[in-house]
């Protein structure tokens, strides 16, 4: 089973390498995010964009609503089984 966390690209730390810093619920993380660009979505382009991560890279982009949504139910599962 695999669990992807959503965070939100704050900056681009490497252009060539397709790396950015995402904030994981308060917590920054350096991605690679070569899977969400594309020509239409060039790396500079994805500043302030909701990601789901998993094992470092950036898999797919989020609205910001799903986002808030799964990190509100990943937030009650952690609760329950405190």
């Amino acid at each position: 089973m695999c669990l992807g966390i959503p965070g939100q690209i704050t900056e681009i730390t490497n252009a060539e390498q397709k790396l950015a810093m995402v904030n994981i619920s308060g917590v920054k993380r350096e991605v690679n995010i070569a899977c969400i660009v594309d020509e239409e979505h060039p790396v500079e382009s994805c500043v302030g964009d909701w990601v789901l991560v998993h094992v470092g890279f950036a898999m797919n982009r989020l609205d910001e609503e799903e986002a808030t949504e799964t990190l509100k139910l990943l937030q009650e599962v952690a609760a329950v089984m405190n």
